[in-house]
């Protein structure tokens, strides 16, 4: 199962991404709880910011990582240097674990780039025990990302291509109101709760913003490797004049919202 999200040099996702998870993570974890001696999956580890914020709790037994891409994997086994951590590639649809593993799956930002992500959360559960927790969290595209949606809507503004960009974008899987939680029943889940959670994005100024994208990270970078060399500087020029707002050059601070879900397993 292949994922949409693309990812060129850990360090370009990691200007675009992961301090943002970095921040969302001890926010997770405290919507999807921890106990003493647990075994954790963490589905979906990219470069590891719920990794190694789950590793800050001396406590637990174990913690597992998996992520579809190579690139994040060595990365994440690069930093590690917790021998309670076990880092691999593997399919979040097809989880190399045995049934009832581990007593807490969680994912930090993946499911909406997992095609089947239906199937991802029956995998989640399989390998989670009765009475352990399934959780996962995702932005809100549409409704709860302003400093990407500034992006998006300046880029639909121009072209087809954009408008096209922004339709994918806002409505890749499990991001709509309910639509987490509707898929956790359906995988069998009980006792299910779905809620939102808040960071801010502080951007230093519109090169600090901007450098990941025009690196082709992400779906952003994605699509601007599409336009010709003409269309990128017209997209360029016209999402930094959005950024800046008619005042000079700077930091700027964009609210950003993720829908969490958690489960129990019967």
């Amino acid at each position: 199962m292949t994922s949409s999200f693309t990812v060129h040099d850990a360090s370009g996702y990691e200007q675009l991404m992961g301090r943002w998870s970095r921040k969302l993570a001890p926010k997770f974890i405290g919507f999807a709880g921890l106990a003493p001696g647990e075994k954790i999956l963490d589905v979906g580890c990219g470069t590891g910011s719920l990794t190694f914020e789950l590793a800050k709790s001396a406590e637990l037994a174990a913690i597992g990582a998996i992520d579809f891409s190579p690139v994040f994997v060595e990365a994440a086994k690069r930093r590690n240097t917790d021998p309670r951590i076990a880092i691999q590639q593997a399919d979040a649809t097809a989880l190399p674990f045995a049934d009832n593993a581990f007593d807490r799956a969680l994912a930090l930002l993946v499911l909406h780039f997992v095609p089947e992500a239906g199937k991802a959360v029956a995998e989640m559960r399989r390998v989670t025990r009765p009475g352990g927790v399934v959780a996962a969290v995702v932005w809100d595209h549409l409704g709860g990302m302003a400093g990407m949606r500034m992006m998006i809507d300046t880029v639909a503004a121009l072209s087809e291509s954009g408008r096209q960009l922004r339709s994918r974008y806002c409505f890749q899987p499990m991001m709509q109101p309910g639509e987490m939680k509707r898929s956790f029943v359906e995988q069998g889940l009980a006792d299910v709760t779905e809620t939102e959670l808040m960071i801010r994005m502080d951007y230093q100024d519109f090169a600090d913003y901007w450098a990941p994208i025009s690196a082709g990270e992400g779906p952003l970078g994605k699509y601007m490797t599409t336009l010709e060399a003409a269309e990128r500087e017209r997209a360029e020029a016209a999402v930094r004049d959005a950024y800046q707002a008619g005042r000079p050059d700077g930091p700027r601070s964009f609210a950003n919202v993720a829908w969490a879900c958690r489960g129990m397993v019967p």
